[in-house]
């Protein structure tokens, strides 16, 4: 089947070009009053920083998000077992966990590539030393770790530490994947003696999970899974962690998006896009390339959604990465900002 590209959209202006003079004012230190960048400039000529809120004409859920705020307070150790204080992880998805129970301070190092920290887990755990894939041993012993988790995708990394023969008193655990996110935080809160703050801060974000549903009468909206990757756009099903997110705040899902799988988006089965309110992320700025070609087309303008300005646009890093409890409660704060939201200019 076709994919699903852009078409020219009807009555477009194809090229608005035009030349202003500029103006300026004969005041004392007004300056750069013209920029050929097109960037906000204050009179002096410094850059303003903005936020983006809208894109391809859609508006973005939570623009500027203070991602320092992601992490939760401390959480206490279960009685009767050591409080871990120096954490050192070999897989930076097992930072979500950590974050959620409040551990970040105690994050020492992640052995892995710099810039391998989730964006959104914020500016605690981005400046935590990262190692890379073989550290070396003056940094494995600054690192002085208590505990050094790991997982089966990163065993190469734990056994690197090892040879360093840096950090002889480690405890190491090794986190099983599981096919259910919160298994896996559990399991986590586990190896850092914290199993019952673990289930206390489940059943807190499950308690409020359920009042968010029943304030935005979630049941029913049907909202629609939408995500623009560079080599396709998906139609997601039940299975990615925004979709079991929602589930979980009882949003109501179109009836093609009922399946566990995605699928991918053609010409010949766009409409199964539509619902009341349609949720779009980019993966990567060729995954935004797409979407601008798509959001802006005939084909998907003609839909129902689109055309009541229904169509929101998420972070993908947030709603379709590795799952954990932290990016958990910012799709939660996502719908609870958004399900009767809309894509209309204000």
């Amino acid at each position: 089947m076709r994919d699903f590209l852009r078409t020219a959209r009807r009555g477009r202006l194809t090229t608005a070009v035009a030349a202003a003079a500029c103006s300026c004012a004969l005041t004392v230190g007004l300056v750069g009053c013209g920029s050929s960048d097109d960037v906000l400039r204050t009179p002096d000529g410094s850059v303003i920083s903005t936020t983006t809120t809208r894109f391809a004409q859609v508006n973005i859920v939570n623009p500027g998000r203070d991602y320092s705020r992601t992490c939760l307070a401390p959480t206490p150790a279960d009685p009767g077992t050591a409080d871990v204080q120096r954490i050192v992880v070999t897989d930076p998805a097992l930072l979500d966990s950590l974050c959620a129970l409040g551990l970040g301070p105690q994050v020492r190092a992640v052995v892995a590539a710099p810039g391998s920290v989730p964006a959104y887990l914020g500016p605690q755990l981005a400046s935590v030393p990262a190692l890379g894939d073989q550290p070396a041993a003056p940094d494995v012993r600054a690192a002085d770790p208590d505990v050094i988790l790991s997982t089966p995708e990163t065993a190469s990394r734990m056994e690197a530490i090892a040879s360093t023969g840096a950090a002889p008193d480690a405890w190491t655990v090794t986190i099983a994947p599981s096919p259910d996110w919160q298994d896996e935080f559990s399991e986590t809160a586990r190896a850092v003696n914290r199993a019952a703050a673990g289930k206390q801060r489940l059943d807190e974000f499950a308690a409020e999970a359920a009042r968010v549903g029943r304030l935005m009468d979630a049941a029913h909206t049907q909202a629609s899974l939408v995500r623009f990757q560079p080599d396709q756009t998906t139609i997601e099903g039940t299975d990615s962690f925004a979709a079991q997110i929602m589930k979980i705040v009882g949003v109501d899902r179109p009836a093609a998006q009922r399946t566990p799988d995605a699928v991918k988006m053609t010409d010949d089965n766009h409409t199964e896009a539509d619902a009341d309110l349609i949720y779009v992320s980019y993966q990567g700025e060729e995954g935004k390339a797409r979407g601008k070609d798509v959001l802006l087309s005939d084909q998907w303008l003609d839909m129902g959604a689109p055309t009541w300005k229904r169509v929101l646009s998420v972070d993908d890093g947030v709603w379709y990465a590795k799952p954990g409890l932290s990016a958990a409660w910012l799709i939660v704060n996502d719908l609870k900002s958004s399900l009767n939201g809309s894509s209309a200019a204000e």
